[in-house]
């Protein structure tokens, strides 16, 4: 009894799976039902860290899958998009941790065959591509509650793509997409050290700022404002021409932002707005709302 107690409160992902279909004619659609499941039940039960997790602390997920073309019985190909979410203390509001579409998705499953992996080989596309992303969303949330947390799950998802590299499917290599929107540019750049002020702005925008709001509110938005000029920083640097990782920074947050300076001063909305649409030129039409806010 105690070990089913231990096994039930061990796992780490409160992870909601789709699988849409649609375009897909002709064949047989219980295949998709039955990969929903088994997917589901992949995320969900399998344990990615040594840490014992309480139900109301998994990190909660979604993973959309959608199958746009099936070359054979058992063989896939499609997009994934990706959100994670990590609850702000003391509040009942989830902010958004990574909102990421990967468009190059290709494996094969056999229904009803047991989805197997293991860290230090790649068994299949399938597994490699849900344990990447598993690991990925804990190392994102692991780092928004201490500086630099989640480098050990980072590296296991940066394993994931060493294990792919002679893989025949995309996404692993550095070749796959030289925009950086590739599985193995996601790892290399969070790993990089040129990269290191996003993890520790993830930290302080989210330990020190948004969890310090419940309680004060000027204090946590400024954390946030400072926080900010780590992104700034990395943008005048230029580690590399794309330097995607900060769109996937504000895909993620840009609506959230602007709702944070809502009831900030005059001075504090225009130097967060000035950087913001230096940093993020995608989403300048959104920060002029920060500009509009009155108090």
């Amino acid at each position: 009894m105690l070990l089913a107690s231990f096994s039930l409160y061990s796992q780490e992902l409160r992870c909601n799976v789709q699988i849409v279909s649609q375009q897909i004619q002709g064949t047989n659609k219980q295949v998709f039902q039955t990969l929903q499941n088994a997917i589901y039940e992949f995320m969900n039960n399998h344990v990615w860290t040594d840490h014992v997790y309480t139900m109301e602390e998994r990190i909660e997920c979604n993973l959309m899958f959608n199958i746009t073309d099936q070359p054979s019985a058992d063989e896939f190909k499609g997009t994934l998009q990706i959100q994670a979410r990590r609850p702000v203390y003391n509040s009942n509001y989830n902010t958004v941790t990574l909102n990421f579409a990967d468009n190059d998705i290709h494996f094969r499953y056999v229904e009803f065959s047991p989805l197997e992996f293991d860290l230090n080989s790649h068994m299949s596309n399938l597994t490699s591509i849900l344990a990447f992303y598993a690991y990925y969303i804990l190392g994102l949330d692991y780092d928004t509650f201490s500086l630099f947390g989640g480098s050990l799950y980072f590296s296991n998802a940066e394993r994931i793509v060493l294990n792919a590299q002679n893989a025949p499917e995309g996404g692993w290599k550095p070749l796959d997409d030289m925009a950086h929107k590739s599985r193995y540019w996601l790892v290399k750049d969070m790993l990089d050290v040129d990269y290191e002020p996003v993890r520790e702005f993830n930290y302080r925008y989210h330990r020190l700022g948004l969890d310090l709001m419940d309680e004060k509110v000027a204090e946590g938005r400024a954390e946030i404002t400072n926080s900010l000029e780590l992104i700034q920083k990395v943008f005048r640097k230029r580690p590399d021409p794309y330097m995607y990782l900060l769109r996937l920074v504000f895909d993620a947050k840009v609506d959230e932002l602007v709702n944070v300076y809502s009831e900030s001063y005059p001075e504090e909305r225009n130097r967060a707005h000035t950087i913001l649409i230096e940093v993020d030129k995608t989403h300048t039409n959104k920060y002029k709302a920060i500009l509009e806010q009155t108090m």
